[in-house]
């Protein structure tokens, strides 16, 4: 159900967001902050009045992967709420208007902060996510010039660098878009690892990668960036699971045509104590004959020394 906080509600929710940002608040008090949020439905209007859209943009840079990735989720869903709304979108049902947000009138009075003299509000565009200047498969931290200097460990930065690749790879979305994701999925696999970065800790990790930078994995890719993996999900996923439909399919055929073989009644040698290798002179052959010219023929007869290996035929 969609909230029905006004300009006021959600101004005052920025000013909280920014003080508990700038005080060094733990990422769980940022996160009870920006739940009332996820709710909220945008308007044009709401989010030039209230500002709320500037104050959950600087969370996108939070150390805590989680409090980025929920950032980074209310500003693009804010995007597709006032697209959606149309231009200059009205306020959502049951929403009141800020107080001196109005329209100055014929009475006298001063248009309000923010607007301009004939008492139109002023445009304060939502924040812009950077866009990818090269090609979707060459895409990394350097081409799209991504800083994963966030854990203020090596190995975890590294990892982040990692996942950045794989699910940036053949991708069209922003960087700021991905870069959330990255965070969270380390962050989970860092959890699942016992918080230490282990040598099956970054096994996982390059697996994962790997995984992503699949060209075939688009699902994968597009899953986990969209949220219907969640990170603590992925990183806990079998080899199996991480496979794209087609892969397991050529695996389940290359399985079958195996069994089949394994199943097919191999021809029995015979083994012969008076035929004698010409190679190592012992007294043990393995033969097999076959009709190999016409009906009237001889056979033909293959063998193969127990002892060396050595093979030969005659008629």
């Amino acid at each position: 159900m969609a909230s029905t906080m006004d300009a006021k509600q959600l101004s005052d929710a920025g000013k909280q967001i920014v003080k508990a940002a700038e005080g060094g608040d733990p990422a769980s008090t940022l996160l009870h902050l920006l739940q009332p949020l996820q709710k909220f439905t945008a308007t044009e209007d709401l989010l030039r009045q209230s500002k709320i859209g500037i104050a959950v943009n600087k969370l996108r840079q939070s150390k805590d992967a989680k409090v980025a990735q929920i950032a980074s989720q209310l500003i693009n869903k804010w995007k597709v709420d006032v697209k959606g709304s149309g231009k200059g979108g009205k306020a959502a049902a049951g929403s009141s208007p800020a107080p001196g947000a109005q329209k100055a009138g014929t009475n006298g009075t001063s248009s309000p902060a923010g607007s301009k003299a004939d008492g139109s509000v002023k445009k304060e565009p939502i924040p812009a996510q950077r866009k990818s200047t090269v090609a979707p498969d060459k895409r990394t931290i350097t081409t799209d010039e991504v800083d994963t200097k966030v854990t203020g460990d090596q190995s975890r930065d590294s990892c982040i660098g990692l996942m950045y690749n794989g699910l940036a790879y053949l991708s069209s979305a922003s960087p700021d878009a991905i870069l959330p994701v990255a965070r969270a999925v380390e962050q989970a696999a860092y959890e699942v690892h016992g918080r230490d970065t282990s040598s099956d800790y970054k096994t996982k990790i390059r697996s994962l990668f790997q995984n992503l930078k699949m060209k075939g994995n688009t699902a994968l890719r597009r899953d986990v960036l969209e949220g219907e993996i969640e990170p603590k999900r992925f990183v806990t996923m079998s080899s199996d699971d991480l496979k794209s439909a087609e892969k397991r399919a050529q695996d389940a055929a290359l399985e079958k045509e195996n069994m089949k073989q394994s199943m097919t009644a191999q021809e029995e040698k015979a083994i012969s104590t008076t035929m004698t290798c010409g190679k190592c002179r012992q007294s043990r052959v393995a033969y097999t004959q076959a009709q190999t010219r016409a009906a009237d023929e001889p056979m033909t007869t293959f063998c193969e020394c127990v002892n060396c290996g050595n093979r030969w035929k005659f008629s």
